[in-house]
């Protein structure tokens, strides 16, 4: 199994910046694509961005030129640089992975426990 643990959530002021990471760990044979996602109250939980093991990113419309998405391969860790917050990125975050436990098997999605952000005065 694998386990997605996030941090840096909070209160930030519109305009300010926050800091996601996203440790994986675990049963960890490799692991392919790693995101982050958000969900606001009576909202589906939407893309937020992803990143590949090569480093490829994509970005929703909404955080493209405000976010950045990057991940350390040696720590299973994911990173999401937050700026020029606005009060619509209020939502809980969660952390996604796909990943293998064992080579022979298929990857399997993994999503952390989520942490709010809120943006507000």
């Amino acid at each position: 199994q694998v386990q997605l643990v996030e941090s840096g959530g909070g209160l930030v002021q519109p305009g300010g910046s926050l800091r996601l990471s996203c440790a994986a760990s675990g049963s960890i044979f490799s692991i392919n694509v790693m995101g982050w996602y958000r969900q606001s109250p009576g909202k589906q939980r939407e893309l937020v961005a992803v990143i590949t093991r090569a480093g490829n990113t994509s970005y929703s419309e909404s955080v493209k030129g405000r976010f950045t998405i990057s991940r350390d391969n040696a720590k299973n860790t994911v990173y999401l640089q937050m700026n020029s917050m606005k009060s619509e990125d209020t939502a809980v975050y969660y952390c996604h992975c796909n990943a293998k436990v064992h080579w022979w098997l298929s990857p399997v999605d993994y999503w952390g426990q989520g942490t709010q952000v809120t943006v507000s005065s």
